[in-house]
């Protein structure tokens, strides 16, 4: 599954991070690996099944690579282990994350004829507390209150740390072997990249791309660990697509942000397309074929005919913008599905009949704005015989306001909100004062705008459906 996709590459200082360990630090490797030949046993031709090599670990922000040392002095290309952490880590999950990758204890065998071995530090608690009990026993503490601390001190010490590694694996998914460390390399790589793209900027899109590459990583990492690159290779491929599509849309943000050559060039305002309205929302639900769910929309599709109901259709309507909270950007925009509109919330049976309209003769996928709707009803001279969609608008509104349905909210710059406003075929006009001239934006402009719109609901419908 390999050959499957051709995987763009991303940028260099991302890839390289993944292709070797501490590309952008070549000391702290060749600092790693003098400590390995000190203290541990290095990979060669000498290795068998049992033999357990010392791990480098190179920790980033969603997880870590472990690496082994071959002994010819090269490094290696292939990590032997890859852990991913939850997508939800709390402050302390993560520095559960720097207790796994902590240097190796190194172990004190008993005798060559006894076998096991001690920490160091489990010795050294041991003589401690040996000599701490017998002050305390001069000094009239009881016999076996002082026994006692003296055995339970070096027991803590020497199995405490393997409890609490047990309790950290709880939120990492680590997987091991060839073919899924190498599927995994290249998905890390990819969520690398979304991830310093979204470190240096202010972009939503880029930081909400981020998210979504750590939910599909660590679904990824969750594959891995219950099957093989084989059986689960179709699951896999989905998410390898996903991951694609998010870091082409990152990198197509980032190459039409304007910078300081361009600052003055405001024809074409990017602005982030806005967050997710205020209110409770159920966890993240991934399916197996939920994450190519929008492939088939670039296809070429017969178109159906008038009678033919399509479920699987959005709603899009610009309303009175509000902001979510202090320091929030502006939510002009909604995005619902067509069968919110038979929310018992929602006016009817004003709300059924919109959804028959909306759903009548449409593609899979597709997002029809309000005003199509009104342009298909006599540019709204037949809105009485359907609904009052003032009414059904303002409820949906609510509901997604009040965290009651699953919507997209958006921020759309100033002419994007304009010509969704608009119907079809219709043109707004904007005048460039520093050119003096008119500047007329058309179909074409709109469909760009709805195909924006589109990638992003992509982005989240992968994740979860709305």
């Amino acid at each position: 599954m390999t050959d499957t996709l051709r995987t763009p590459p991303p940028p260099p200082t991302a890839a390289a991070q993944h292709r070797r360990p501490f590309t952008l630090d070549p000391g702290r490797w060749e600092a790693e690996r003098s400590r390995a030949l000190r203290t541990g046993h290095v990979r060669d031709h000498t290795c068998t099944a049992e033999c357990e090599p010392v791990l480098v670990y190179e920790r980033t922000r969603w997880g870590w690579l472990a690496w082994t040392v071959p002994g010819d002095g090269t490094r290696p290309d292939r990590p032997h282990q890859i852990g991913v952490l939850t997508p939800t880590a709390s402050r302390m999950q993560r520095l559960a994350l720097r207790w796994l990758t902590r240097h190796p204890a190194q172990r004190l065998g008993l005798a060559p004829t006894v076998p096991g071995s001690l920490r160091p530090l489990a010795v050294a608690v041991a003589v401690i507390s040996l000599a701490v009990g017998l002050f305390a026993i001069a000094h009239g503490v009881p016999v076996d209150v002082a026994l006692a601390g003296m055995v339970l001190a070096p027991l803590l010490t020497e199995h405490l740390p393997g409890r609490l590694d047990a309790r950290a694996r709880e939120h990492v998914r680590s997987v091991e072997g060839d073919g899924a460390c190498r599927y995994l390399q290249r998905l890390a790589s990819l969520h690398t990249y979304l991830v310093q793209a979204a470190a240096g900027s202010d972009r939503y899109e880029l930081r909400r791309a981020a998210e979504i590459g750590q939910h599909t990583l660590w679904d990824a990492a969750g594959l891995l660990q219950a099957q093989d690159t084989r059986s689960a290779s179709a699951d896999l491929i989905a998410r390898e697509r996903l991951m694609v599509q998010l870091a082409d849309q990152a990198a197509q943000i980032l190459k039409r942000t304007p910078g300081p050559a361009n600052a003055g060039q405001a024809r074409k305002p990017e602005q982030p397309l806005g967050p997710y309205p205020p209110g409770p929302r159920p966890a993240p639900h991934h399916t197996p074929g939920t994450l190519s769910l929008k492939e088939a929309l670039h296809m070429p599709q017969p178109q159906p005919g008038p009678d033919v109901r399509t479920a699987d259709v959005y709603l899009l309507f610009a309303h009175e913008p509000y902001y979510p909270g202090p320091g929030t950007q502006e939510i002009n925009t909604t995005v619902v599905t067509a069968d919110t509109l038979l929310h018992p919330q929602v006016q009817q049976p004003d709300g059924a009949r919109i959804h028959d309209l909306l759903t009548r003769g449409r593609q899979p996928g597709e997002i029809i704005p309000l005003a199509t709707l009104t342009h298909e009803l006599n540019g709204g001279a037949d809105w009485p015989t359907v609904g009052d969609w003032e009414s059904v608008t303002t409820d949906l509104l609510r509901l997604g306001r009040e965290g009651e349905c699953n919507a997209l909210s958006l921020g759309l710059p100033e002419i994007a909100r304009a010509l969704i406003c608009s119907g079809p075929h219709s043109h707004v006009r904007t005048y460039d004062a520093a050119a003096d001239q008119f500047i007329a934006y058309g179909p074409t402009e709109r469909a760009a705008v709805l195909a924006e719109v589109d990638k992003f609901l992509a982005c989240i419908v992968a994740e979860q459906d709305l």
